[in-house]
């Protein structure tokens, strides 16, 4: 079968569009991040974006590899549109993530694999398992703006400054930085690790 004529295909640029889409609405939650201070907040985010536009870029050059350019792909896919408060907006974030996680790129993965394309299964695979830590990350961000626990912990943790290197240990990162001046948004956050995502 031609492979235009696959459901992988079709996949293939699903995904393009709707990493596409969701580099950008992270580009837009750094704005606001940024416009209200956060500056480390917007670098974790940021940094999530650029991966979402790599993702973007993986399943570009899948098409160009397995079917060379193409005038126009004609998709059917629903796609978020949605926006609201900063703290909002990382919710959307964590539930956009774990949907790509846990239902749709393992369903492409099934597809891919079905139609004898492993290589392809593989990279919704992983792009899968990257899309899950993300979900973490959003999720925690999410939790800790809302309650108030970014910049703050149960117990003493080491901050740094992300601005002049400057670090304490305590239990809440100070709200100006005693060496440079730098507000709190500028201190670098303590993200969650779990090992069986790595």
């Amino acid at each position: 079968m031609e492979f235009i004529k696959t459901q992988t295909f079709y996949n293939l640029a699903r995904s393009f569009a709707g990493e596409c889409q969701a580099g950008m609405r992270y580009q837009l939650i750094v704005k606001q991040a940024m416009a209200q201070g956060y500056e480390t907040l917007a670098d974790t985010i940021r940094t999530i974006a650029k991966n979402e536009t790599n993702h973007a870029r993986i399943f570009f050059e899948a098409i160009q590899n397995n079917a060379g350019s193409q005038e126009n792909v004609h998709i059917d896919a629903n796609y978020p549109f949605h926006a609201g408060t900063l703290e909002e907006n990382l919710r959307f974030a964590a539930e956009d993530e774990e949907s790509e996680a846990e239902s749709l790129y393992p369903g492409f993965a099934r597809i891919a694999k079905e139609e004898g394309f492993g290589q392809l299964a593989l990279k919704f695979e992983q792009t899968a398992k990257v899309e899950s830590n993300h979900k973490i990350i959003f999720e925690y961000l999410f939790e800790a703006f809302k309650d108030g626990s970014l910049y703050a912990a149960d117990r003493p943790m080491l901050w740094i400054c992300n601005e002049c290197g400057y670090m304490h240990t305590t239990k809440e990162a100070w709200k100006i930085c005693p060496l440079c001046g730098a507000s709190q948004g500028e201190v670098q956050l303590h993200l969650p690790f779990k090992k069986e995502n790595i």
